[in-house]
């Protein structure tokens, strides 16, 4: 714990899901955390400070940053994390909905590093973890847009990392499996069977079950540890056997 104490953190998307979970974690590490969404916290955690902050507006995400600087003196951490869903093959879409996910997912997180790096440059053991998905490197049927953004996500962070490891400062992501979130169980209400519906979501992992958020933010804070300098442009699976584990009878 006393790694992360005062170790001064942004999380993208912080309000619920993932995020929320991240947000959770690095409270309990003790690190200064700061939340950055449109939406308000469904559920707060206690001492994080929440901005009102829209990833689609360069100057909307620069306040933010400002604000953080005024509160914590700086940043050490970003946590590229806020994103958005879409549910459709390569047809489905109008080409508006297909630029709306691009200027959340991808752009969004354009944005958010760019106004992070003057703080990062000047943090000792800066890092910045980006969220990427099992769809970047899994197909899945009906995911064909939200698949485009994360598969954009993870070679980024590559070539960020690329730019950014002679400035120490270390990029790497986190790829996830089908997470317990708000946005699956909204899916699942919605079919038509929803118990199995659920049941689908669960049994895409080898492990029977969907992977849970805080695993998810475990991943994070691992990467994000300051003692972590070694690990550049890689990205930890977090999908329950998903990627690795063909389960099928002998």
């Amino acid at each position: 714990m006393d790694s992360f104490k005062g170790r001064r953190v942004l999380i993208t998307g912080g309000a619920k899901g993932i995020g929320h979970a991240c947000a959770q974690t690095f409270a309990d590490l003790a690190a200064e955390v700061h939340v950055l969404d449109i939406a308000a916290p469904e559920e707060a955690v206690e001492d994080v400070h929440y901005h009102d902050g829209d990833l689609r507006s360069q100057s909307s995400v620069e306040a933010v940053l400002q604000q953080v600087q005024e509160i914590s003196g700086g940043l050490d951490l970003l946590v590229n994390n806020a994103g958005v869903s879409f549910v459709g093959g390569v047809e489905t879409g109008t080409d508006e909905e297909w630029h709306w996910l691009w200027d959340i997912n991808v752009l969004g997180f354009v944005r958010a590093t760019r106004a992070a790096l003057p703080l990062l440059r000047q943090a000792s053991a800066p890092a910045i973890v980006n969220m990427s998905s099992c769809t970047a490197t899994s197909g899945l049927r009906q995911r064909v847009l939200y698949s485009a953004t994360k598969g954009a996500v993870e070679s980024m962070t590559r070539a960020m990392a690329a730019d950014l490891v002679a400035e120490g400062i270390t990029v790497n992501a986190v790829n996830p499996g089908t997470v317990d979130t708000p946005f699956m169980s909204e899916l699942a209400a919605r079919a038509e069977d929803p118990a199995l519906c659920r049941r689908q979501f669960e049994e895409r992992q080898p492990t029977g079950r969907m992977v849970a958020p805080r695993e998810v933010a475990q991943a994070v804070a691992f990467l994000a540890h300051p003692t972590m300098r070694s690990t550049v442009g890689s990205t930890i699976i977090v999908d329950g056997g998903m990627a690795g584990l063909h389960i099928t009878e002998a």
